[in-house]
């Protein structure tokens, strides 16, 4: 089919649960000379804009039934869509039963997600699954040779300009296009019904896995200059970097995308005004404090060289002194609910500065999926949701935690949780001065942590290590005593890991005779 090849359009049928832009829609149509089919509430709606509209019904022959769910369903429609006008056999078929062609099918779907979405009850979802919409645009699509299929309200601009051009024809090129965007609205939606109809059967993970998104932006490149990328917004709704207003700064990259997420989804966590510094989707400094300035201050402090140029993320609205304290270095991008006027005036003054307003933050605890690329296929799992209190806590050495203790250990395993394993975090008075990350070796990420906080505290003009008088979290558990007598070694005090080794005897041994408190979760926090 030459891509130049354009077909005039004299009758459309419109039947959509979106009414935006139907009037105008309808206006152009009727400006030329189209014929248009409707029904239901699209009818009226053209109808009382004086729109000359013809019932499916009454073009039809046949009534609507059972409660409108049959109606479009029938050959004098599906057979003036599906028609080929170059087929000599369809054309005597079409002249033998009395149908005429439909060149234009605009509609767009019962709204089955937002339904859902809603918290309807089960007999109003099932009720918001459109039978005839899908069926009227995967035939429309399939003849796209011949036949315009419009789903989305944001093409009518486009169809009505085409229209104008072309003396009230459509162009083959656009006609694909639209084609391919109906299967993919098509195909998206049967799987938002298939995910909400497994749920009801307490299936998180059913035979066949379909996931969709809706293209919001195509990024400039991906990981590196030579990757091709886009942003997808799909799934449940979650508040984060996805869905956040884009508040100023260039373009966001594919890495300041997967970073910032990454720190948003970490400041979540804390109930008190906390702050995470991300660097190549690993924390290089969290704390929480009595307001953000502090949580900024003490978060820094931990590894102040990797926190120039990173991702700032805050669990609280941003306030003209946090502004003004996060504005003292490089930082790529800041991330929160929202910003006064003062911080936003103060973030303006830096104009390579990316700041991104969520509205709100993300539930830590929501279920959710994760999906992992393989080759040939990909992992589906749970999101990590586990959370750990006071109360599942075993204290496991002779020696007991401090309240203090306590309070770091829990603050640091909930760090740890997203951080790269193998992953050590030291933590005092509720900041991390240490964090080793995505070692091939629990000991030398407990080195490298410590390592750091040397650096840290030369930094700050601070004698020894930050992490002295500290506490260690290990997201998984110490297979020898090794990479606990190396957190000792850093001047922890008490150590907090999920136990489980068949070592583990041995290991609270090790932290008996070094007279440190050791508590286990039976919760490991793993991530690749």
């Amino acid at each position: 089919m030459p891509s130049n090849h354009k077909t005039p359009i004299a009758r459309a049928i419109i039947s959509v649960s979106d009414k935006t832009g139907l009037t105008e829609l309808g206006q152009a149509l009727t400006g030329h000379g189209v014929e248009i089919l409707s029904t239901g509430g699209s009818a009226r709606v053209l109808a009382e804009a004086g729109i000359r509209v013809t019932e499916v019904a009454d073009h039809t022959d046949f009534p609507e039934i059972m409660d409108g769910r049959v109606k479009t369903l029938h050959p004098k429609i599906h057979g003036g869509i599906l028609a080929r006008r170059d087929h000599p056999d369809d054309q005597t078929s079409m002249t033998a039963h009395g149908i005429r062609p439909i060149d234009l099918v605009v509609i767009n779907l019962y709204p089955f997600e937002a339904t859902v979405a809603g918290g309807a009850d089960y007999a109003n979802c099932v009720e918001n699954i459109d039978i005839g919409g899908p069926a009227m645009i995967r035939a429309a699509a399939k003849n796209h040779a011949h036949v315009t299929v419009v789903t989305d309200p944001a093409d009518y601009g486009a169809v009505i300009a085409e229209l104008n051009a072309n003396n009230g024809s459509l162009p083959a090129n656009l006609r694909r296009q639209l084609a391919v965007k109906a299967y993919s609205r098509t195909a998206a939606y049967d799987g938002a019904i298939t995910a909400w109809l497994s749920g009801t059967l307490g299936d998180s993970f059913p035979e066949v896995h379909v996931t969709s998104g809706h293209r919001a932006t195509v990024l400039r490149y991906g990981e590196n200059p030579h990757q091709q990328a886009a942003l997808y917004i799909g799934g449940p709704g979650r508040a984060g970097v996805a869905q956040a207003e884009h508040v100023q700064g260039k373009e966001l990259s594919y890495n300041n995308l997967s970073d910032a997420d990454a720190a948003f989804e970490l400041v979540a966590e804390f109930e008190e005004p906390a702050i995470a510094i991300i660097k190549h989707a690993n924390p290089c400094g969290v704390a929480t404090g009595a307001n953000l300035v502090a949580a900024y201050r003490a978060a820094r402090k931990c590894d102040p060289v990797s926190a120039f140029g990173g991702i700032v993320a805050a669990n609280r609205p941003l306030d003209g002194p946090l502004a003004e304290a996060i504005t003292e270095i490089f930082t790529e991008v800041v991330i929160a609910p929202s910003a006064n006027p003062e911080a936003r005036a103060i973030f303006a003054g830096k104009k390579n500065l990316r700041l991104l307003l969520t509205g709100k933050m993300p539930d830590p605890h929501a279920a959710g999926h994760l999906v992992k690329p393989l080759a040939g296929g990909f992992l589906l799992q749970d999101r990590d949701t586990g959370h750990i209190t006071r109360d599942n806590l075993k204290i496991v050495s002779s020696r007991q935690p401090s309240d203090q203790e306590m309070a770091d250990m829990l603050f640091a395993f909930t760090v740890g949780k997203h951080v790269k394993s193998n992953a050590i975090v030291y933590v005092k008075g509720g900041a991390t001065v240490g964090i080793g990350a995505g070692q091939m070796s629990r000991v030398d990420a407990a080195r490298i942590a410590a390592q750091k906080s040397g650096e840290a505290a030369e930094a700050s003009g601070e004698a020894g290590l930050l992490t002295s008088g500290s506490v260690a979290a290990s997201d998984a558990f110490f297979p020898f005593p090794d990479g606990l007598l190396t957190t000792v070694e850093a001047g922890a005090t008490a150590v907090i890991q999920p136990g489980g080794s068949v070592r583990d005897d041995e290991v609270i041994a090790a932290a008996d005779e070094a007279g440190i408190s050791m508590v286990f979760t039976g919760m490991r926090h793993f991530r690749h």
